[in-house]
């Protein structure tokens, strides 16, 4: 479809085009000391984006701009979670006061600019606009990693940010290029069939494009063994930064991995029927299994460890990241509905838990987990969620980590014997994450002492802990709509170009 007739397709991600648009210019005109009034502006675009976004056919499956990007289904769920997330790190942001001491006009302009590119990865076709997108995404990032200059640790967190995406960033390039010099294409579906062709001389070459492009979207979930830039950047970086950067480029990162793998090795209609077959030759399935079993269990490991808590979140978050990888190579709809439904969930649980942590810091003073003693007592309600958020995130009934889980073991135990013992090294690191996550619900409510005055969060904090603490329990005990709705979602563009 030409650029022209494609527009009409692309009406959400316009709107958030003009938000930045409009961010910037309201940010000339507001002072420092009234600049986090852009925030609203851009809370009022994706409001309107997701407006657009959930008034467009739900089951349209079209290429636009030139078959570069796509309208589906599968990229239009993915949508919402990156407006969601979004939507709510922004409210986190006003209520920190980590960020009250700088201007943050352009802190969330360059928000807005984060979910147009993560957008665009999402629906990415084209291994030019795949690269392209990953780039805007981590640009960003890589700012917004940093945004507190004034601090040593946040430009730390920024440099090593930026050495290990640019290294990464290097390792996928060549892999596509790779690609491309095998096929004489970029088109994502002509790929497919040109690689079909090339008989098994070309497999060596096949395979090592698909780790050097691993190396890419490894970097971008947080995957051992591109996982090293995540501790020291999410204890550096301002914390609604941190818990953006846990949830939504990792969802991006997902959602283009899925794509690109059962698109490109796929065989027969990737995503559109139950079950599909990789390609011959290229064992690409195997290295993403040993890859999620050594991250779910880098990161439990490690996290054990951990005295702060954003670190514990950090390193929870890679192993996290283990888990969702474990559905990408069963290649059946199984697979993939388990990781966008643990992909929702784990969006309301991991916030949840970051947006805590800011409310501690701003009352308290801390980021250490044993300075939170008492606190379930001295603040019932911080209690009361922190525990949610730490059950959800262990995956224990009734919550919603543990139905999310559910799907992820019973895609791996449906897809055959081959899986079972990946499925056995996710239930024990299941076991390890309870350690680490039961601690933090210990030292709140069995160390420290009562106290007479309780501390009851403000309005907005309240709102923000019921509108992530009540799906994290919600879900766990009424899940058929959203089910439903990651169901609805499981439909890919596969016509040839």
């Amino acid at each position: 479809m030409g650029n022209i007739q494609s527009i009409s397709y692309f009406f959400p991600e316009l709107v958030l085009t003009a938000t930045v648009v409009v961010a910037l210019i309201a940010d000339l005109v507001y002072s420092d000391r009234n600049s986090y009034k852009v925030g609203y502006l851009v809370i009022a675009g994706l409001a309107i984006a997701s407006l657009a976004l959930w008034l467009s056919p739900p089951d349209e499956t079209t290429p636009i701009f030139l078959n570069t990007i796509v309208v589906d289904p599968f990229s239009r769920i993915f949508k919402f979670v990156f407006l969601l997330a979004t939507f709510f790190v922004i409210l986190m942001s006003i209520n920190s006061d980590e960020l009250k001491s700088v201007r943050t006009g352009e802190y969330y302009t360059l928000m807005a600019v984060m979910v147009l590119g993560m957008s665009l990865m999402a629906s990415s076709v084209d291994l030019i606009m795949v690269y392209l997108s990953i780039e805007v995404v981590s640009i960003v990032s890589f700012i917004l990693a940093g945004y507190l200059r004034a601090q040593v640790r946040s430009n730390e967190a920024a440099l090593k940010y930026v050495i290990y995406g640019a290294f990464s960033s290097g390792l996928m390039l060549y892999g596509l290029s790779l690609l491309y010099g095998l096929t004489g294409t970029t088109k994502l579906f002509e790929l497919n069939g040109a690689i079909s062709s090339l008989g098994p001389g070309s497999n060596l070459t096949l395979t090592v494009a698909t780790i050097l492009i691993m190396a890419g979207f490894g970097y971008k979930v947080a995957m051992v063994p591109f996982h090293f830039w995540t501790p020291d950047v999410y204890e550096g970086a301002p914390t609604p930064v941190t818990a953006y950067l846990s949830v939504a480029p990792k969802a991006a990162g997902f959602a283009l991995l899925i794509r690109f793998f059962n698109t490109l090795f796929g065989t027969g209609q990737p995503l559109n029927s139950p079950v599909w077959q990789a390609m011959e030759g290229v064992p690409w399935q195997d290295v993403i299994m040993v890859l999620a079993a050594v991250t779910m269990t880098v990161g439990n490991l490690v996290a054990i460890q951990q005295q702060n808590i954003k670190r514990l979140l950090a390193y929870s978050s890679i192993a996290h990241a283990g888990y969702i990888l474990m559905g990408v190579p069963v290649l059946s709809q199984d697979g993939v509905y388990a990781i966008i439904f643990y992909i929702i969930v784990y969006l309301f649980m991991q916030l949840g838990a970051f947006f805590l942590a800011i409310v501690v810091s701003n009352k308290y003073g801390t980021e250490a987990i044993e300075e939170y003693s008492g606190i379930g007592w001295k603040s019932p309600y911080l209690g009361f969620f922190m525990a949610v958020f730490m059950f959800s995130l262990t995956g224990i009934p009734p919550t919603a980590g543990f139905i999310g889980k559910m799907y992820l073991f019973a895609a791996l135990i449906n897809g055959g014997s081959q899986f079972y013992w990946l499925a056995i090294i996710g239930v024990l690191n299941s076991v390890i994450s309870l350690y680490y996550y039961m601690r933090v619900v210990k030292v709140m409510y069995f160390q420290g002492e009562r106290e007479k005055d309780l501390y009851v969060p403000g309005g907005m904090s309240m709102a923000i802990l019921l509108a992530m603490g009540i799906p994290s329990i919600f879900f766990g005990i009424r899940w058929s709509f959203l089910a439903d709705w990651v169901s609805s979602s499981l439909k890919f563009f596969v016509a040839g170009f």
